[in-house]
C-alpha cells in the first residue's frame, strides 16, 4: 500500500539552503527577515479576520434596524423621517460595537450618517422638502441603501472564507494543542444511606450451631413458610424498645422512584442508573415505612408501588455484587420463573402490610382516646345549666333586695355575653344544653378534641350558663382521682368539675 504524505503539506519548513540572496548580505540576517516576513503577514491575517467578523457582526445589527426605518417611513412618510434625524442627533443610544478601536460610532450615529446620505441623495435628485414625491423618494433611497448592504455583507463573508482558508493552509504553533492525557480521576463517592436506617457494624462472629437430628428431616424441609421473604413482618411488630428509634424517611429522589408504575422494570432500572442514591442502605425499609402509612391513609394505590419497589431493591441487594444488572436483566425480558416468583412476593407482602394496617386501626381504636367529661364533685350535687332563650330585653328592671347598688348595664352586658357565647356553640352542643340533661352535653363533649372541649367548659363557666362551676378546670382520670384543687370545691359547698376519661 502506498504511503500517504499529504499531511506534511501544511508545515511550513525551511532550510538554510532554501534561502539565496546576494553574497554581500548576511545569510543569517536573510534568515531573521524571512521568519519576521512571516510573522507579519499572520498578523495582519488575523487583524482582517477580526474586522472582517466585527464589520458582518455590525452590518446584522443594522440591517434589522434600517428596514425597521424604511418600513416606519413608508407608512408615516417624511415627517417621520424628519423626526428620527433629529432624534439620532439630539438623544441618540450609547449602545455601540464590542471593539476597542478608538472614537467607536454608536449604531445610532451610522444610521444618522446614512440618512443623512439619503436625503443628500435625494435632494441631487431634484426633490425638495414641499415636494409630494419626497416620503417615496426617501423610501427609495432607504431601500437602495439595503441593497446595498446585502452586496456588501455577501462580499464581507467571502473574504472571510478566504482568509480563513489561506489561514488554515499551513500548521502553526496556534494549531498545537494537547493530545492524550492520562490524569487519574478519582471515582464519586458513594451517596450516605438513608437517615434512620439500620448499620450492621458489629463484625461477625463465629456461632456455635447446634444440629437436632430428626426422625423425617423431608418433612421438616417441606414445611410451609407462612410469612412473606420480605422484611415487612420485622419492621411492622416492633417492640417498645425499638418504638423510640427514628424510621427512615423517602428522600425526594426516592419519592419519585416510588412513583413508577408497577412492572415498570425498564423504568426503575433507567432510574437507578441515574440516580445512584436510591441504591442505598435503608431506602427499602423508608419504602416499606411509606407504604404503611399510604396503606393507614387509604392510598391503597402507593402503599402497592412502595412496596413493589421495596422488594425491587431488596432482590438486588440479595443478588450479589451485580445484582441489579441481574435481576433487571431477567425481568425485563419477562422470564417467567423470575418474573412469578416476584410478582407472588409482591402481592403476598402487600397482603401481609394490608392486615398489619387493619390490626393496627383495631387496637387504636380499641384503646381508644382521653374525653373532656363534667362530673359532680360528690353524689348529693348536680349541675345543671343557665340557657338563655335570647338576647337581654330592651326594658330591664332590677327587683327584689340586693340589686339597690347594682348597674343595670353591667348586668345587660353580662346577660348579652351569655346570649353570644351561647349562640357561638355548634348546633348538637345547643340542643344538649336546653334539653338539662349532663349526659347529653358529656357526649358532645366527648366527640371534641380535647382542646376544644377544654376551651367549652371555660366559655361556659365563663359565661355563667354552668351552674355550681368552679373557677378552675380540675384534671382527673376515669378512676376518680382527685386532683389538688379539691379543697377549694369543699370550701365552696357545691361545684362541678371536668375530668378527662380515657375510653
Amino acid at each position: 500500500m502506498p504511503l500517504n504524505y499529504s499531511k506534511w503539506d501544511r508545515l511550513e519548513l525551511s532550510d538554510d539552503s532554501d534561502i539565496e540572496g546576494h553574497p554581500n548580505v548576511d545569510k543569517r540576517s536573510l534568515i531573521r527577515w524571512k521568519q519576521r516576513d512571516i510573522h507579519e503577514k499572520r498578523e495582519m491575517r488575523k487583524m482582517r479576520i477580526a474586522q472582517l467578523k466585527a464589520d458582518i457582526a455590525c452590518n446584522e445589527v443594522l440591517k434589522p434596524r434600517l428596514q425597521q426605518i424604511t418600513q416606519e417611513v413608508e407608512a408615516q412618510g417624511a415627517p417621520h423621517f424628519s423626526s428620527l434625524v433629529e432624534r439620532f442627533k439630539t438623544n441618540p443610544s450609547p449602545e455601540k460595537p464590542p471593539t476597542n478601536a478608538p472614537e467607536q460610532k454608536t449604531y445610532d450615529e451610522m444610521l444618522l450618517a446614512l440618512m443623512l446620505q439619503v436625503w443628500e441623495d435625494v435632494k441631487k435628485k431634484g426633490v425638495e422638502k414641499n415636494d409630494p414625491n419626497l416620503s417615496e423618494a426617501l423610501v427609495a433611497g432607504l431601500k437602495e441603501h439595503l441593497v446595498k448592504m446585502d452586496e456588501h455583507q455577501e462580499k464581507l463573508r467571502k473574504d472571510l472564507a478566504h482568509e480563513e482558508e489561506e489561514q488554515h493552509k499551513k500548521i502553526t504553533m496556534e494549531d498545537l494543542h494537547e493530545g492524550f492525557d492520562s490524569h487519574y480521576v478519582p471515582p464519586k463517592p458513594a451517596p450516605p444511606p438513608i437517615k434512620g436506617a439500620i448499620h450492621d457494624d458489629k463484625p461477625k462472629q463465629k456461632q456455635k450451631v447446634t444440629e437436632i437430628e430428626v426422625l423425617n428431616p423431608k418433612g421438616v424441609q417441606s414445611a410451609p413458610f407462612n410469612e412473606p421473604s420480605s422484611s415487612i413482618a420485622a419492621s411492622s411488630s416492633s417492640t417498645p424498645a425499638d418504638d423510640d428509634a427514628e424510621l427512615p424517611e423517602l428522600t425526594p429522589t426516592l419519592e419519585q422512584f416510588s412513583r413508577i408504575p408497577l412492572k415498570g422494570y425498564e423504568e426503575s432500572w433507567e432510574f437507578i442508573k441515574a440516580h445512584r442514591d436510591v441504591y442505598v442502605p435503608g431506602a427499602s425499609d423508608a419504602l416499606l415505612v411509606a407504604a404503611f402509612r399510604a396503606q393507614s391513609n387509604g392510598d391503597s394505590k402507593w402503599a402497592m408501588q412502595c412496596v413493589h419497589q421495596s422488594l425491587l431493591l431488596q432482590y438486588c441487594e440479595k443478588l450479589g455484587k451485580d445484582g441489579p444488572s441481574m435481576f433487571f436483566r431477567k425481568m425485563i425480558s419477562g422470564d417467567p420463573r423470575a418474573t412469578s416468583v416476584f410478582e407472588k412476593d409482591v402481592a403476598d407482602t402487600y397482603a401481609h402490610l394490608v392486615e398489619r394496617v387493619r390490626i393496627s386501626k383495631a387496637e387504636e381504636a380499641a384503646a381508644g382516646g382521653e374525653q373532656i367529661q363534667l362530673v359532680p364533685e360528690n353524689p348529693n350535687q348536680s349541675i345543671t345549666f343557665n340557657v338563655p332563650d335570647g338576647p337581654p330585653p330592651e326594658k330591664l328592671e332590677l327587683e327584689g333586695p340586693g340589686f339597690e347598688n347594682v348597674d343595670i348595664e353591667d348586668v345587660r352586658k353580662a346577660l348579652q355575653m351569655r346570649w353570644d357565647v351561647f349562640q357561638s356553640f355548634e348546633e348538637p352542643l345547643q340542643k344538649a344544653l336546653q334539653s338539662q340533661s349532663l349526659e347529653e352535653v358529656n357526649k358532645v363533649l366527648g366527640s371534641m378534641s380535647i382542646e376544644r372541649a377544654e376551651e367549652v367548659v371555660k366559655m361556659l363557666d365563663l359565661a355563667g350558663i354552668l351552674s355550681f362551676s368552679e373557677s378552675g378546670i380540675r384534671d382527673e382520670t376515669g378512676q376518680g382521682e382527685e386532683a389538688d384543687d379539691e379543697g377549694d370545691a369543699e370550701n365552696e359547698g357545691e361545684g362541678a368539675e371536668e375530668s378527662k376519661n380515657i375510653d
